[in-house]
């Protein structure tokens, strides 16, 4: 367990490091870029007007099609586009099959548990902040 934690802080430190260098980057690029600011301003607002229509209209179309395979209730494929219907997802009560295989044991043969995994978080301060930084 000693090898794993130390690992753990060794991971923070090169997360730390990643971070001070990223800082360093950026005030850099900031930097360089005040030179430029003015006409990658202009630029934006010649710009956004139309990425504002545009997303705009993709949002309202992406839903008209998505409710009209919905409604039609299987795939259809465009040209560069292919909407794809599924059926709902089926679940199960996991815990009432649980308590069911108590009484019925040869369900359980069909019971399928996938493989443990590990996930990384940052710890949490006592104020409930998380104390460094972990973006895996």
């Amino acid at each position: 367990m000693q090898a794993i934690i130390a690992k753990l802080n060794e991971l923070s430190d090169i997360q730390a490091a990643a971070d001070a260098t990223r800082l360093d980057y950026e005030a850099k690029r900031a930097e360089i870029m005040k030179t430029v600011q003015a006409e990658l301003d202009a630029l934006e607002a010649e710009y956004q007007p139309l990425f504002t229509t545009s997303a705009e209209r993709l949002i309202a179309l992406e839903a008209e099609i998505r409710q009209d395979v919905l409604t039609l209730g299987k795939s259809v494929k465009g040209a560069h586009l292919h909407a794809v219907f599924s059926q709902g997802r089926v679940t199960w009560d996991t815990q009432g099959l649980d308590r069911f295989a108590l009484s019925h044991p040869e369900v359980v043969k069909f019971r399928k548990q996938g493989d443990p995994g590990v996930a990384l978080r940052n710890v949490k301060d006592l104020r409930g902040r998380g104390i460094g930084r972990c973006p895996i």
